[in-house]
């Protein structure tokens, strides 16, 4: 008797092809958070996704729209529901590079998202499991699918090598001997004389 082959969801053919596309999809989210960082935003960027295909996208702006809302997902939220005359947006993904803080996790469940896809995780402020897990809320009166880790390496990387530059930007100079040592111009101060 021949034995059926097993699939685990990791190698299921349907899982293969959600990965793929996952990770396009996270790919496209990384072009966004790209844009953040030219406009000195944190790099966090964001795409909504409706039957396969892009429907709206988003990238940090808080600093340059002066809104503290203005977060990769709710920008992406804004657009779409724009584009579609509804706050409701069933039956979306959200591909985002970084994991959901508390008030972005709670717009997106306001919005019915059914599904929320993210790459690295935040360990300050993710609310979908690193700090609180507002996707599993059980009092809430919708939930999505969450899935975590998707393209985690280079999306934590990219916001590594953002905060790295902000650092080296924000150090002072190194003096001219390279020591650390303040060099001044020789000169003669008024009332002093030069002996050589």
């Amino acid at each position: 008797m021949q034995q059926e082959p097993e699939f685990s969801p990791q190698t299921a053919p349907d899982a293969s092809a959600d990965a793929q596309a996952d990770r396009a999809f996270m790919r496209l989210a990384l072009d966004q958070a790209h844009n953040a960082w030219l406009l000195g935003e944190v790099p966090v960027g964001a795409v909504l996704v409706r039957d396969g295909k892009v429907l709206a996208t988003g990238y940090n702006r808080p600093i340059g729209d002066s809104d503290p809302t203005a977060h990769a997902e709710i920008v992406a939220l804004r657009q779409a529901a724009s584009l579609l005359g509804n706050y409701r947006l069933p039956g979306c993904t959200l591909y985002v590079t970084l994991e959901p803080c508390a008030m972005c996790a709670m717009a997106l469940l306001h919005a019915r998202v059914q599904r929320v896809v993210f790459g690295a995780r935040d360990p300050k402020t993710g609310a979908a499991g690193s700090v609180l897990d507002l996707f599993a809320e059980a009092r809430l009166n919708h939930h999505a699918q969450l899935q975590g880790d998707v393209e985690a390496q280079a999306c934590g990387a990219l916001l590594q090598e953002f905060f790295r530059s902000r650092r080296e930007q924000s150090r002072p100079a190194p003096s001219a001997s390279g020591a650390g040592i303040e060099v001044r111009e020789l000169g003669v101060l008024p009332g002093e004389e030069f002996d050589d």
